[in-house]
């Protein structure tokens, strides 16, 4: 390996260890508390090297949120996978959205409540942002029968949106997340 590839992966290991550890105190401590500052303790480099990477917190969080994404894409196709027909994906699909929301606050923040530069609905959007529309939109098309598709998952994935943010703000009775859902989706297959 030349010293320019070997440059190239220390920075590259270096980039994915600053989006780590952003996550990590993030969740465990909240976004207030990811700080460049924080970070450069965290990692152990300097806060210019961690600038050298990201020109601020707000692109550690569209680091991180490309990163959810992934994950949230990977996860839906998984479930959708194994469902037995168009209804059932549509459901395994929205009870996974809401299962992820729950369990990963901060990294749902990062994705859609906290500001980034990310460009949503365009040709120019990131890949993983693209791939987690596309395993919602497919999973919601198959039984969105006359009504537009795109509309169709906007307004399921608004829902879906809502259920999150106030089953986390304390604002809806605990305990009925899966009742919520089911009674969604059997209103959206109407």
């Amino acid at each position: 390996m030349s010293i320019h590839q070997r440059r190239e992966r220390e920075r590259a290991e270096r980039h994915q260890l600053i989006i780590s550890s952003a996550r990590e105190l993030a969740e465990a401590e909240g976004w207030e508390a990811v700080t460049t500052r924080r970070l450069a303790e965290r990692i152990e480099y300097s806060q210019p090297v961690l600038y050298s990477h990201f020109a601020g917190k707000t692109e550690i969080v569209a680091a991180v949120a490309l990163e959810g994404f992934a994950e949230l894409a990977a996860a839906l196709r998984a479930v959708v996978r194994e469902a037995d027909g168009p209804a059932a994906a549509f459901a395994a699909a929205a009870h996974e959205y809401l299962a992820f929301g729950l369990a990963n606050p901060a990294l749902y923040d990062a994705m859609f409540t906290l500001a980034t530069d990310l460009p949503f609905g365009r040709p120019d959007s990131p890949e993983p942002l693209k791939e987690a529309f596309a395993a919602l939109a497919g999973t919601f098309a198959e039984v969105a029968g006359e009504r537009d598709p795109e509309v169709f998952t906007e307004v399921g994935w608004a829902s879906l949106h809502g259920l999150v943010t106030l089953v986390r703000g304390g604002r809806l009775r605990p305990g009925l997340e899966r009742t919520r859902v089911d009674l969604l989706v059997e209103r959206l297959l109407g």
